[in-house]
């Protein structure tokens, strides 16, 4: 039986890797013509940031139980 190697946590935050996609994507379609791709591109970062602001819901201050 192998054992399975540890798994590394990653240096950066989930958030943190979304807006480094995000700003990828930009950077990509600022070099594009006008057209499908780059619309889907821009598509695809908004997607992104609105993920990112999605994940921070859970730990927002309006969200604790009142006691």
């Amino acid at each position: 039986m192998r054992l399975r190697r540890p798994f590394k946590l990653a240096s950066c935050t989930f958030e943190f890797r979304l807006a480094q996609e995000a700003i990828s994507l930009r950077k990509q379609a600022d070099g594009m013509p006008h057209g499908i791709r780059r619309d889907e591109l821009l598509r695809k970062a908004s997607q992104i940031d609105a993920a990112s602001q999605v994940t921070k819901w859970p730990t927002s201050p309006g969200l604790r139980a009142s006691t």
